[in-house]
């Protein structure tokens, strides 16, 4: 107060805690409503790159059992440096070139859990000839598993893209995000239409958490765009515009 930022505020963005949600509560508390934009109604915004991790996570819940199969059975052969010789040995008896390492994933950030998966995939083979040649290997990810991850993948590729743009360093502003957050929403709408249980059901998840914080912000994104001379109002023709009108402008 002694600087006036309760007058010159208008969102404070931080990743989504109670203790966050606490810490705006008291914040509140010494500025004035109409200070702020729609009367405070979003001043508590959270972090995109947080918000997108959440997303993801609550999707990839559905194929949990396949995930943690191929989980340990990148575990099994990284876990000693002759284990990993021994795969690059077998990629080089079914013709598969090593090209990436095989590498553990953040359970808490989804986006590495994507790069294990996209990178598992493309040695299906190779997990499936060890199965044969070690006993001790018992965690072979079934058919299904592999399918389920292939395809998974490959839809998860925009949110892996959307992730880098939000984690990098310059950080970008509303104008470079609304867009992306639009992509996604339209990618969630299509797979509802997909005939496999699975995917559908991955997105009706995905959907849900997606409008719970992002579903009311949406209207002051597309202000951003319009203030955006290589956009205008043309972006906002381009997108449905149940996807980002949620109250009057």
């Amino acid at each position: 107060m002694d600087w006036n930022l309760d007058r010159n505020l208008s969102t404070l963005t931080v990743d989504n805690c109670t203790t966050n949600d606490a810490m705006i509560e008291r914040v509140l508390e010494k500025i004035l409503p109409r200070n702020l934009i729609l009367g405070g109604q979003l001043f508590h915004m959270r972090c995109c790159a947080h918000i997108l991790n959440l997303i993801v996570k609550d999707g990839l819940c559905i194929i949990s059992d396949a995930i943690e199969k191929i989980r340990e059975s990148v575990h099994f052969w990284t876990a000693t440096p002759k284990r990993e010789e021994k795969f690059i040995e077998a990629c080089g008896q079914v013709n598969i070139p090593f090209k990436k390492k095989l590498v553990l994933d953040c359970k808490t950030r989804w986006n590495s859990t994507f790069f294990v998966l996209q990178v598992a995939t493309q040695y299906k083979d190779v997990f499936h000839r060890l199965s044969q040649r070690d006993y001790q290997y018992k965690a072979l990810p079934s058919e299904h598993d592999w399918m389920m991850a292939n395809e998974i993948c490959q839809r998860l590729e925009l949110f892996y893209d959307v992730t880098l743009l939000f984690l990098s360093t310059l950080y970008p502003t509303l104008n470079v995000v609304f867009p992306k957050i639009c992509e996604i929403k339209l990618a969630l709408i299509e797979w509802l239409s997909c005939p496999n249980s699975i995917i559908h059901g991955m997105a009706a998840t995905m959907i849900t958490k997606f409008d719970k914080y992002w579903g009311v912000s949406n209207g002051v994104m597309a202000v951003g765009i319009v203030l955006d001379p290589r956009y205008k109002i043309d972006l906002l023709d381009y997108f449905p515009s149940n996807l980002w009108r949620k109250f009057s402008l």
